[in-house]
């Protein structure tokens, strides 16, 4: 088995980055999640509301990031001027995070529709996961998401129409490995980087979002087909989520091993 791709999401919810190498650390992908769109009170925003989220793309630059959306200038986002400190959440879990350009809040309320604000996460998250200390980002629960290409290939056997990995907005992509396979795992190793399976990933509508128009799927695909196949204790479940025991290099390529497994026969 090895890691086939890697994706980083730089803003939860928006268009994810193919990277070939990155810096793998306890709280993620380097520049993963580290920035959230909220409304001015502070409810966390996500394309499981507004789809159209998933069309925004970024490219990160040294000091921020350079934001495009469809029908909108670019904008540049510099973390330098975020540096006022405002109470947020994802979920339950609520924390502070920095707010800083009312320009970049305009550009996003404009293309979003309604009135919202830019948040980054700074040098050092003040969230935590819950389970312990590890440092989070703004991801939904967990550092890490990966998903097993062989079980997308298995799912898409069984919908109308197939979907792509970015329907799960993975950050870890393997090869090699059997079609659910991962239900099992408890510690895997990717490289020289030992990973915690947490749990399944649970599922929502978001998958229902084509990442190409940003829109919802007029068939309920793939959660219709995923409520049917993958109800596990957990939940509708696709994925798993992971916690890293240590920090370095991923690169593609790069060796997969089941450390631990759930079950031994």
């Amino acid at each position: 088995m090895q890691l086939s791709q890697m994706f980083v999401h730089p803003m939860k919810s928006a268009r994810g980055i193919s990277y070939s190498r990155a810096y793998a650390s306890q709280q993620g992908l380097l520049h993963d999640r580290e920035w959230l769109l909220v409304t001015p009170e502070g409810r966390f925003l996500t394309a499981r509301e507004f789809p159209r989220m998933v069309l925004i793309e970024m490219d990160l630059i040294p000091g921020g990031m350079l934001l495009k959306a469809p029908g909108m200038p670019a904008v540049m986002a510099m973390t330098q001027v975020y540096t006022l400190p405002v109470v947020t959440a994802v979920w339950k879990d609520e924390f502070s995070a920095l707010h800083g350009d009312s320009h970049v809040d305009g550009w996003f309320s404009q293309y979003m529709g309604i009135p919202c604000k830019l948040l980054w996460l700074g040098m050092h998250s003040r969230r935590t996961l819950q389970s312990g200390n590890t440092p989070m980002s703004f991801a939904d629960g967990y550092p890490y998401l990966l998903v097993n290409q062989a079980s997308l290939d298995a799912l898409n056997q069984d919908l109308p129409q197939a979907v792509s990995l970015r329907h799960f907005r993975p950050n870890l992509v393997i090869d090699g490995a059997m079609p659910y396979e991962e239900d099992d795992w408890s510690v895997i190793r990717i490289g020289d980087i030992l990973f915690d399976v947490a749990k399944p990933c649970t599922r929502c509508q978001l998958t229902t979002v084509d990442p190409q128009t940003g829109e919802f799927s007029s068939d309920n695909e793939p959660m219709h087909t995923l409520i049917r196949t993958r109800q596990l204790p957990e939940g509708i479940c696709f994925g798993v989520n992971l916690v890293a025991r240590s920090e370095g290099i991923l690169e593609l390529g790069a060796a997969v091993e089941v450390v631990e497994s759930r079950y031994t026969f």
